[in-house]
């Protein structure tokens, strides 16, 4: 299960996650962005992942293209913070 909470301030909007990003939520996600994504073109997107407790290899991956999209991806925790530092330090080849 995971919960997605948008909430908007005058200077960016967030995003914010909590429980597994795996199976069906990470099309639920997707659809959130896209939405997102086109409402909210000029003002900042963060992805919080404070409250995420597993993130699935199709989960990771959709990470990746929120990132590349110019979502400004935040955690706390080791897990996730080491999955977006993998993210955010990765190279095009």
């Amino acid at each position: 299960m995971l919960r997605l909470q948008t909430l908007s301030t005058s200077g960016e909007t967030v995003l914010v996650l909590e429980g597994r990003l795996a199976g069906p939520w990470v099309d639920e996600l997707a659809r959130c962005w896209a939405r997102l994504r086109d409402e909210r073109h000029a003002t900042p997107v963060r992805v919080d992942l404070d409250g995420v407790t597993f993130i699935s290899a199709t989960g990771k991956a959709l990470l990746v293209r929120l990132h590349d999209d110019g979502a400004l991806l935040t955690a706390r925790a080791c897990m996730t913070s080491a999955t977006i530092d993998e993210i955010t330090a990765r190279r095009p080849v």
